[in-house]
Order: structure tokens, then C-alpha cells, then sequence
């Protein structure tokens, strides 16, 4: 049986996987987003939903043949990495396992765990690829001074739209009510009590408010949709960068997908797509194969190896029910979530 664990930014979900990769148990537990509130917080979470997951399965952790945990701000605090490392043997009883970002859990859903490039776009924003052996990343600098293209810079510039609108340097649109409905303003300076007040800028909170921006974008405002538009193409820059750094062959298009709640607005997988398919022949820019849970556990399996075939990967996509749009992200935050991709 093979363990997927994908730690993304509003929630952590697992799934076990037997021999031939079929869909044994799924469970979610909160975020294992560790910077804010400290690696205490992620060893119970990790055995929550362990224990969860063997539950419904009816077996025990010590069964488990290899497991992916694919964890957010894995990598990025190096003095970390060793103590992210050592935390699964003590829920799992066994070393037969390998941690990671949680970037990797998308790309092995999105791919299928073939050589290539999935962008993520959720809450932050951030790509990952394999070619031949070799992987990189690109983004996820996280929301102060990079991660474009995310729910989080998507809320922040509608966010400076509505306060431009709201005292007149900028033509009002759609927009502003859209902002006054979610954040059930009784006047529009109290975006400032609830922004910074009140959720002291949550990720999560900030990331949220891309859905208004979606709103005001369906309803013809022009700078909503000029927002999403930049999105999709800073998006489509992480690929860009990606293909050049992993040095695919330039005779063979290279395989593209995606991942996390912003693509799911319409309006940023369009521009996005337009982007990334401007010169013929590059990109083979293919729809989402599995979730990113179900990719860390076919990461897993790819790991112990024993990779699935496509026929499995097929029939685990099939097993599952879900469309090739994942709904994750910026659409299922809560007011108290929302960290990393």
C-alpha cells in the first residue's frame, strides 16, 4: 500500500493507495503550514490523519509499503529540513518513506508522475518539473515579495483597486460592491479595521478575496479582470523559466499542467493557457490528471518503485470521481486557514 500525504494551504489530505493503485481511504486534517504556529503543530496532524486513512482501510500504519509526504515550506528553512525528515518514522513506525514540498504532490497529480512542468496556484503560487532525472522549482517566494499569481497577490491588488475606486483615483466598477458584499464593510474604511485588525493579514483571509475579484471580473469590471489577466500570465512565466532551466529537448513539446484553486476562475486559466500556447509547438499543455493527494501517493509508489502505469493512473482518475479542475484553494478558505500552495 502506498501513503499520500499533500500539506497544501488551507488543509493537509492523505490517501492510501493498494498494490495496484487503487483508492483505499482518504481523510483531511487542518493545515501542516508550520512557520506561523511552530513544528509542534505537525505530528499530531500527520497522525490524525494516518490513523484515519488505516482506519477506513483496515489495516495499520505498519503495512504501508512507502509513503510521500509532501509538506508546505518544505526546504525552505534548511535548519528545519532534518527535523521534517525524522517526524513521519515516529507516526508510521518505519523509514520506508521520503518527504518533500508540497509542489511535488502536484505535479505527480497533475502529470501522472511523468517528466515534465505543473504550475500550482492556490493561496501562494509556485511551479515544479522533472526532466531525465533532473527537477527545479520556480515562485513560491512567498506573499511579500513574490508568489504572483496567487489567491494571496490576486487579493492584495483587488484589495488596492478598491481603495483607489473608493476615493476616486480610479473609475468605480463592479468591483467595489463586490468587495463591500465579502467583507461586510458599513463603510469603505473599514477595510482597514478588517484587513489589518482583525485578521492581521491573514494569508488566507487576503487570498479568500480573490473570489470577489472573480465576481467583479464576470461583471465587466475592467480592472478585476486586467488583475486575473497579469495572473494567468505571471503564471505562464514560471513555465517558461522551468522548461529553460531543466533543459528539455526542443524537438519535443514540452508536458504542462496545473494545480490549486486560481484555476478554477475562468478568467485566469484562459490567460494563462493563451501564454503558454503563444508559440506553437513548445508547450504541450495537457488538463490536471489527479489531484495532488492522490499525486504524492503515486509519487510514492513511483518512489518504492513500483510506478503506476497510465492504464492505473487512469483508472485511480476514474476511481475517484473528480474532474480535472481540483477544487482547492482560494474557493474553500475559511476565515481562520489559508497558508502556503
Amino acid at each position: 500500500m502506498f501513503l499520500g500525504v499533500d500539506g497544501g494551504g488551507t488543509k493537509t489530505a492523505f490517501c492510501l493507495l493498494g498494490p495496484d493503485g487503487s483508492l483505499l481511504a482518504q481523510a483531511r486534517t487542518a493545515s501542516t503550514y508550520y512557520l506561523m504556529s511552530g513544528l509542534q503543530i505537525v505530528e499530531p496532524l500527520l497522525r490524525e490523519g494516518i490513523e484515519a486513512v488505516c482506519a477506513d482501510a483496515g489495516t495499520t500504519p505498519g503495512e504501508i509499503t512507502h509513503a510521500f509526504f509532501g509538506l508546505p515550506a518544505y526546504g525552505e528553512v534548511s535548519r528545519d529540513v532534518p527535523a521534517l525528515d525524522a517526524l513521519p518514522e515516529r507516526v508510521l513506525g518505519s523509514t520506508r518513506y521520503a518527504c518533500g514540498n508540497d509542489m511535488v504532490c502536484g505535479w505527480a497529480g497533475s502529470l501522472g508522475g511523468v517528466d515534465g512542468i505543473n504550475v500550482v496556484a492556490g493561496t501562494g503560487s509556485i511551479d515544479y518539473g522533472e526532466n531525465a532525472g533532473r527537477s527545479a522549482r520556480a515562485g513560491g517566494w512567498g506573499e511579500v515579495f513574490g508568489d504572483e499569481g496567487s489567491g494571496y497577490w490576486v487579493g492584495v491588488r483587488g484589495l488596492n483597486a478598491f481603495s483607489r475606486m473608493a476615493d476616486g483615483r480610479l473609475a468605480p466598477g463592479p468591483l467595489v460592491d463586490a468587495v463591500r458584499r465579502a467583507l461586510d464593510l458599513t463603510t469603505d474604511l473599514d477595510v482597514v479595521d478588517v484587513v489589518l485588525n482583525r485578521w492581521h493579514g491573514d494569508r488566507g483571509n487576503v487570498a479568500a478575496l480573490s473570489l470577489a475579484v472573480g465576481e467583479a471580473a464576470d461583471a465587466g469590471d475592467a480592472a478585476a479582470l486586467a488583475i486575473l489577466t497579469d495572473a494567468g500570465r505571471e503564471l505562464a512565466l514560471l513555465v517558461d523559466v522551468e522548461a529553460d532551466v531543466l533543459g528539455f529537448d526542443p524537438a519535443h513539446p514540452v508536458p504542462v499542467s496545473w494545480s490549486g484553486g486560481m484555476f478554477t476562475n475562468p478568467h485566469v486559466r484562459a490567460s494563462f493557457r493563451e501564454a503558454v500556447t503563444r508559440e506553437p509547438g513548445r508547450y504541450d499543455l495537457r488538463e490536471p490528471l489527479l489531484p495532488p493527494h492522490l499525486g504524492a501517493a503515486v509519487h510514492a509508489a513511483r518512489l518504492a518503485g513500483n510506478p503506476l502505469d497510465a492504464g492505473a493512473v487512469r483508472r485511480l482518475r476514474s476511481q475517484h470521481g473528480e474532474g480535472p479542475q481540483h477544487r482547492e484553494g482560494p474557493q474553500h478558505l475559511p476565515a481562520s486557514e489559508g497558508q502556503r500552495p
